[in-house]
């Protein structure tokens, strides 16, 4: 179960390293996760999930890499080593910004090679592995239940960045089979709580939606292909947070997209590292 929460924990590392920017622009102060904001999110996710359905359904590629403009030039990058990351956005179906009020989508695809692993192997890890020791980003986590093609986690998130936020969170993971070299799965959070005062004997849940705000909603959609040398495997992660102040957004929008990326590369790399290792 090592590589499951190295893949679950994919989406809240490059969500939170980004959003933790916005303790600098938009302070400290609690904010609320109104019902105009969720029904734009859910329309956002729903437009997204349609998109990925058609992707997997074309003869035309699997990964969502294989539908971009440059994916020739990001298929050899991958599988000549590199680590492909772009921000993504998802629009409407007239092709227009899908705009989601009061807050931040922050929707991001990178890719990376797996040597020498095959996709029965990858999948067989990730639903039926054991739970990993202790990580920098993953304070605790536990399988809660487990299906032929599910499971539902409980992951104690931490990251730093400017200040330190920690994270009751639980996700559902479900998982497909495309054949014998290709599957996907889906990480969805049905919980994310903010702890005051993490770690201590004050430790408590912040209400749900009247936190702070940098982390609200959280998913992730995973792709695994098997090629001539490995498995590329695919992240494609959208999480929500509060707005940035529109005085502000210049400067931090670049700061927030840049770690972003940064994030989401540490991650693919640290999951290649972790399974070329095993």
């Amino acid at each position: 179960m090592r590589l499951l929460s190295s893949r679950v924990r994919t989406a809240p590392v490059v969500a939170l390293s980004a959003v933790m920017l916005l303790a600098s622009a938009a302070g400290l102060a609690a904010a609320h996760l109104g019902p105009e904001t969720a029904a734009a999110w859910t329309a956002y996710v729903s437009a997204t999930e349609q998109r990925i359905r058609g992707e997997l359904a074309s003869s035309r590629g699997f990964l969502a890499m294989d539908f971009a403009r440059d994916a020739r030039a990001g298929r050899r990058a991958v599988l000549g080593g590199a680590v492909v990351v772009q921000k993504m956005e998802t629009t409407d179906a007239n092709g227009g910004t899908m705009e989601v009020p009061s807050a931040l989508v922050h929707h991001w695809r990178g890719e990376v090679l797996i040597p020498g692993m095959t996709v029965a192997a990858l999948v067989a890890e990730l639903q039926h592995g054991t739970p990993p020791t202790r990580q920098e980003d993953v304070l605790q986590s536990t399988v809660l239940e487990r299906g032929p093609d599910w499971m539902r986690v409980y992951l104690k998130l931490q990251r730093s960045k400017v200040v330190t936020v920690v994270y009751n969170t639980e996700h559902l993971v479900t998982f497909a089979h495309y054949g014998a070299t290709r599957a996907t799965s889906a990480s969805k959070a049905t919980k994310i709580a903010e702890l005051s005062a993490p770690n201590t004997p004050q430790e408590r849940e912040r209400p749900i939606g009247d936190d702070r705000g940098f982390l609200w909603r959280l998913n992730a959609y995973w792709r695994y292909e098997e090629v001539a040398g490995g498995v590329i495997v695919e992240c494609e992660s959208i999480s929500l947070s509060r707005d940035v102040p529109a005085v502000v957004s210049y400067v931090v929008t670049p700061l927030i997209d840049r770690t972003a990326r940064e994030s989401m590369t540490r991650t693919l790399m640290a999951l290649k590292t972790r399974f070329v290792n095993e």
